[in-house]
């Protein structure tokens, strides 16, 4: 069933000036309302309403140079500076895929869209923003001081609605799928494994034998997966850092998945978070979300891929590191980084 804000658009508005210093996030969870139906609730107020298809948004993002791309999950933020280009449309599944922005795209899931154009007292503020039916943020592209500020009111105008309503019907938020295991069916799992060729053949595999991804991890075993210490990840990303490995890490949400490849270097943990703030690339992950971590083994075509993947409380997927595969001695480090990480006790690993 659809639903609509509990407040008037002028209501929200109001709430915005007297909480400006929230992040909309955050205003939105305090109003009870989603961050889309924030935000049209600023239509004629330095917001537009666009269209939310990615092969429009895409090929107009091109238009504005270097810019910041968005993607977030309720633990952890990753975002890249770069420009957006070789984008690859697809029914199911699209991607924006280069060295700077790289993104899997789940287009039935780019619902709501909108322009953010507004002064604020940190100076101009403008930004493509894309929702999911729950009103949640599924991928954001931000414009910086370099970008093509020219191209703006042309690339707006070319994805703005005819239709500028200040009110948004949102459908429920889905709930997060816990873990699914299937113990009668591990020796199957292990067998089934075995035949990998490549890591996307994964999900498909466990959804044919009625599991998801972590219920799988949880009763394989070794060699293909082990238990990691939740409180391991700041080790490892300080390890990351002080050797210089590159990796691939992989956050995302249901409607887009972005990866940073090259290494880590700026680690800060500031209270709860432990960030990354490069140059080109900022991660903010919330350590304290973090309930199960595992070290995956996964057999392909070009080597077994290892990756530490990360899980909250509820069973939703955190982030994924892996190492790079060229050259290869730099994926062995990580793979040996990985492997040097303390084992999670048993009170830690979930059943």
């Amino acid at each position: 069933m659809a639903q609509n804000s509990p407040l008037s658009a002028q209501d929200i508005r109001t709430a915005r000036l007297e909480k400006s210093n929230l992040r909309e996030r955050d205003l939105a969870e305090q109003l009870g309302i989603s961050e889309a139906q924030l935000m049209a609730a600023h239509v004629g107020h330095g917001v537009t309403r666009i269209t939310a298809d990615p092969d429009k948004l895409m090929t107009a993002a091109e238009q504005l140079g270097e810019v910041m791309a968005l993607t977030r999950t309720p633990s952890c933020v990753h975002e890249k500076v770069g420009r957006y280009a070789n984008y690859h449309s697809g029914e199911h599944a699209s991607m924006v895929l280069n060295e700077e922005i790289d993104l899997r795209i789940f287009p039935r899931h780019w619902v709501h869209g909108f322009a953010l154009d507004q002064q604020t007292d940190k100076g101009l503020r403008r930004a493509l923003l894309v929702f999911d039916a729950a009103g949640d943020a599924v991928h954001k592209i931000h414009m910086r001081d370099s970008s093509d500020h020219g191209a703006w009111e042309a690339v707006v105008a070319d994805l703005a609605l005819e239709a500028q309503d200040d009110t948004l019907q949102t459908q429920p938020r889905e709930a997060p799928e816990p873990a699914k295991s299937r113990p009668d069916r591990a020796d199957e799992l292990r067998a089934n494994w075995d035949k990998l060729t490549d890591t996307h053949q994964f999900l498909m595999m466990v959804s044919r034998m009625k599991m998801n991804r972590l219920g799988a991890y949880r009763i394989a075993g070794a060699p293909y997966v082990r238990p990691v210490a939740p409180q391991s990840l700041e080790a490892l990303f300080t390890e990351l850092s002080a050797k210089q490995v590159p990796v691939m890490i992989f956050v995302g949400n249901q409607g887009c998945i972005q990866i940073h490849s090259g290494p880590v270097t700026n680690i800060k943990m500031m209270g709860p978070w432990l960030n990354v703030l490069d140059p080109g690339f900022d991660m903010h992950l919330r350590s304290d979300h973090v309930a199960e971590v595992w070290e995956v083994h996964k057999p392909t075509r070009r080597g077994m891929a290892v990756s530490i993947e990360a899980f909250d409380a509820e069973g939703r997927i955190i982030l994924q590191i892996f190492g790079v595969r060229k050259p290869q001695d730099r994926a062995a480090e990580f793979e040996a980084i990985a492997a040097a990480l303390p084992e999670a006790a048993p009170a830690e690993v979930m059943s």
